[in-house]
């Protein structure tokens, strides 16, 4: 009998340690759950009592209750299409969107190559430096009135503005990466007398691609920021002459709105290439 109680004796005490460390993981689960959750909550709760005061102090400011009502009904149909200039948020997002990408894929064609070239051969780099610096800090906006004498419509005006704005991060960071690459790499490739193609491919591309696709994500941030400024200034469809059109007509909660959007827009873009760009860190 001594030896069954103390063989049960153990057994619930086994059980009792296993129930606990299932009740310790448990609480180390929610204690890291709500580590990663609270910090962002209350900041978003300190921007709304920021908000709400503000707009306490200013009649004219909505506040988030407000903004959240006319929220609701904005994205109740936000693929309407009513002509020309009477177009829902929808479309307007994606045609911000299709001249992001147009422009996009323009810097990343001519960038990257350009980048591995000036990486490459130093006389190139030496003599593309002055031109870089000197064109690299002009502001996006200067060079629209180039793209609209010179495509004589606003669609190419903006995509050219991202395209100039968003080649220089591509350029500079896939230089660098090249210029990174350690000189034993390339004595071994004149070792065994590769072909330049076969340098590029073989040693480069691999070395260089999270230098690649650092310039990549800062440039589509750029690219994002640079178009609602440059519809302001074109017009048509897009969120950038959205909210222009909703200033004209006093329509303060869609402003509020569009800002919003374009964070979350630009946030869910970030994101995408952060997540791509670590997928090719070898670090």
């Amino acid at each position: 009998m001594t030896s069954i109680k103390a063989a049960t004796a153990v057994i619930n005490h086994s059980q009792t340690a296993i129930h606990t460390k299932k009740l310790n993981r448990w609480g180390l689960k929610i204690y890291h759950f709500l580590k990663w959750l609270l910090p962002p909550l209350f900041g978003l709760l300190m921007l709304l009592a920021v908000w709400t005061a503000l707009s306490e102090l200013s009649p004219n400011l909505p506040n988030p209750l407000k903004t959240w009502h006319a929220a609701l009904v904005l994205f109740s149909d936000p693929f309407y299409d009513l002509g020309p200039n009477d177009k829902g948020v929808g479309w307007n997002i994606l045609a911000s969107l299709e001249r992001v990408g147009l422009g996009f894929g323009l810097a990343a064609f001519v960038g990257v190559p350009l980048g591995f070239i000036i990486g490459r051969f130093e006389i190139i780099a030496r003599m593309c430096a002055p031109i870089i610096s000197l064109l690299r800090p002009v502001s996006p906006l200067a060079w629209l009135p180039i793209g609209l004498l010179v495509f004589k419509a606003a669609d190419p005006a903006a995509i050219w503005v991202i395209f100039i704005s968003a080649v220089w991060p591509m350029i500079i960071n896939t230089a660098v990466g090249v210029s990174k690459v350690p000189q034993d790499y390339m004595n071994v490739a004149k070792v065994l007398n590769l072909s330049e193609w076969k340098i590029m491919t073989k040693i480069l591309f691999p070395y260089v691609l999270p230098y690649m696709m650092t310039g990549v994500r800062l440039s589509i941030g750029v690219s994002w920021l640079v178009i609602v400024a440059a519809e302001m200034l074109t017009g048509g469809v897009g969120i950038g002459f959205w909210v222009w059109d909703e200033w004209n007509n006093l329509n303060v909660e869609h402003i509020i709105i569009a800002i919003f959007i374009v964070g979350i827009v630009g946030l869910l873009l970030e994101f995408a290439l952060t997540q791509i760009a670590k997928r090719f860190s070898y670090e």
